[in-house]
């Protein structure tokens, strides 16, 4: 059963072209969909378009069989509360601590009480590998231990659905595996994740299904080792074939 499903989805920036066309995708619940294709191909703008950055101008979401109206504040905020989306950039409060970082939403937000919150924030923190950087402030920690707080902040919100965008773009090399290693700990608990990724080879290891994209559109999609193995679209054989050769 379809637990996020999009259909007939598009949106543009100011009229000037649609930068999502016709997107329809059905998402079960505790799915991991890598969406992969060109810069410029809508991967992120799908994600923004689902957290209502980019309202779509015409489409259907629905959640768990409750449809967003993204004319309506009061259906956005709800689905923003089952929606949580980290972008490549950590976009951390540089005077905060790892700690603080992670509980400010939830305690000014959602008015949860700080102690039940705290407590909640450090387990999230020991879960992405943190658990001695509590009273870390950002410009003490490296790229890779700011992008698993940014993922631990996006989960404090007790998200449904999580939204990564290119997580590991901004990382050297070195810091990458150490946020992957987050994701497939994530992945192993069943959160349900679409995830924007370069890294071929990881998101075939960690994608359940794979959707290409081309200017705006899903070209395929389905399970890993067909898209990437075996393309049939002639779109897609030549990026995976420029992509995966080496």
């Amino acid at each position: 059963m379809s637990f996020l499903a999009l259909e007939g989805l598009s949106a543009s920036y100011g009229g000037r072209g649609d930068v999502l066309n016709d997107v329809t995708l059905s998402i079960g619940k505790g799915e991991v969909v890598g969406l992969i294709g060109p810069s410029g191909s809508g991967k992120s703008s799908l994600l923004r378009a689902l957290v209502g950055l980019l309202p779509p101008r015409a489409g259907r979401v629905e959640i768990g069989g409750q449809a967003v109206d993204y004319s309506s504040r009061a259906s956005l905020r709800a689905a923003r509360d089952r929606f949580a989306i980290v972008f490549q950039q950590y976009n951390l409060f540089q005077n905060m601590t790892a700690l603080r970082n992670v509980c400010i939403a939830p305690v000014l937000v959602k008015k949860r009480p700080a102690a039940e919150v705290e407590a909640e924030a450090k387990a999230l923190l020991a879960k992405v590998g943190l658990a001695r950087k509590y009273d870390a402030y950002p410009d003490e920690l490296s790229g890779g231990q700011q992008q698993r707080v940014a993922i631990a902040r996006a989960l404090a919100l007790k998200p449904d659905i999580l939204l990564l965008d290119e997580v590991t773009s901004a990382l050297d090399p070195e810091l990458v595996t150490e946020v992957l290693d987050t994701i497939r700990t994530l992945r192993a608990d069943g959160m349900t994740m679409l995830v924007v990724s370069h890294e071929m080879a990881f998101i075939r290891e960690v994608a359940t299904t794979v959707v290409f994209m081309d200017a705006g559109r899903v070209v395929e999609a389905g399970p890993p080792a067909r898209i990437l193995d075996a393309p049939e679209s002639p779109r897609l054989r030549d990026f995976t074939a420029k992509i995966l050769r080496h």
